[in-house]
């Protein structure tokens, strides 16, 4: 490194902004690998699943027709198209395509929105516990991430009481997912009409519905379908989970067409169109509607299998209180019995940061620490994996937890 990089001080964005602590897990679960450690990784957030063959053959069509130029930069028509389609017949929310912008992933998506409404000393409330990146990414803006939050003895959901009271002048927006990473927790339509009676009129609804097709109880309500909320809702959603597309890339807003436009002005400068052969190949994902149906329904049945297995085998542990999801690919136990307890080595397990790292070091799984979730007693797992390396996984949890004394 040169004399001139070691004195060049960085951006105080940046050097304020934390790691993601899923991507990091996740790094540090395939260095240990690498060193020919037998990890199962269960704290990645993504479908073990192959795209859908439907879906990778209209990709192979698009790059044989030619369809290697830029594209517009708030998406192809048709793909925009689509998503109105996709809409109005999955969610009842009426849009048009001027209020659609297609995005490299959902968290281009939520980063844009952030960016076209928040100014320095304005507020976002998060509803957690929350997706890793929803606080760097206010605080990315300048502006105040204001975190409310559940716990497990109430499913993982504040009250409408606790999201009003959070809010005021300041407030910009409320920021949320449903099905809930790293909870999995489902709002209905009466706590989505709660909250509506409660958010003032001037805050913009944050809707984040990427995992809305891994849902195991059949009804999705989108807050951007209810009455007193259709003006001022943002539905951010994406291929990557629902059609088992992460490394294709593709997320999409509909918006208010104001912000909408915010929003396509930005993407106008950083990172221009989506892919197009991606793009022509989540139009047949859309459109395509029996095979989408079959897909969904087939990663469906394996997750809400794999979900039963997983929390049977947790039950099991003493210590770990786990709760049952409503949708996405994660559970999501109470571990602070553990916290204070003694590993083999003399370490103390202080928090579940500690007991994180204790168990991937010791047995050879990988989970992300509830600290980075807003949820300090928790660890997630993902069980988008084989039933057999959850089987595996249980049973050296259950071996390495039973050490700590």
């Amino acid at each position: 490194m040169s004399a001139l990089t070691e004195t060049l001080p960085l951006a105080d964005r940046v050097v304020n902004m934390e790691e993601s602590a899923t991507l990091a897990m996740a790094q540090a679960a395939r260095e240990l690998a690498a060193k020919g450690v037998k990890v199962i990784n269960l704290s990645v957030g993504e479908p073990d699943f192959k795209t859908p063959a439907y879906i990778c053959d209209a990709a192979k069509k698009a790059i044989d027709a030619g369809h290697h130029q830029y594209t517009p930069v708030p998406g192809i028509p048709a793909l925009k198209n689509a998503i109105v389609t996709k809409l109005k017949r999955d969610n009842n929310i009426d849009a048009t395509a001027n209020q659609i912008v297609v995005s490299t992933g959902a968290k281009q998506s939520i980063a844009n929105v952030i960016l076209a409404l928040v100014n320095p000393g304005d507020e976002v409330v998060i509803l957690g516990p929350y997706w890793v990146s929803y606080a760097d990414v206010v605080k990315f803006a300048g502006g105040i991430p204001v975190i409310v939050s559940g716990d497990i003895n109430t499913g993982f959901k504040p009250t409408a009481d606790q999201i009003g009271a959070a809010c005021n002048e300041k407030t910009k927006a409320v920021l949320y997912s449903s099905p809930s990473n790293p909870a999995g927790a489902l709002f209905s339509e009466e706590e989505l009409k709660a909250m509506i009676k409660v958010v003032p009129e001037h805050v913009i609804f944050m809707a984040d519905e990427i995992y809305e097709y891994i849902n195991y109880v059949g009804k999705h309500t989108s807050m951007g379908s209810l009455e007193g909320a259709k003006d001022r809702t943002v539905t951010i959603n994406g291929f990557s989970k629902g059609f088992a597309m992460t490394g294709w890339r593709v997320g999409y807003i509909c918006a208010p067409q104001w912000l909408a436009k915010a929003t396509d002005k930005i993407q106008g400068q950083v990172t221009s169109g989506t892919n197009s052969i991606t793009q022509h190949a989540c139009v047949t994902a859309l459109e395509d509607y029996t095979n989408m149906t079959k897909s969904i329904n087939e990663m469906g049945e394996a997750f809400l299998r794999r979900r039963d297995l997983l929390i049977s085998l947790l039950q099991e542990i003493k210590g770990v209180n786990v709760a049952t999801p409503e949708g996405a690919f994660y559970l999501f136990p109470d571990v602070s019995y553990y916290f204070g307890k003694t590993a083999p080595d003399g370490t103390v397990i202080k928090d579940s940061m500690d007991l994180s790292l204790y168990l991937l070091n010791f047995a050879h799984v990988s989970s992300v620490a509830g600290e980075a979730f807003g949820a300090p007693k928790n660890l997630r797992f993902s069980y988008a994996t084989s039933d057999e390396n959850l089987k595996e996984a249980a049973v050296r949890l259950k071996e390495w937890l039973g050490k700590l004394a």
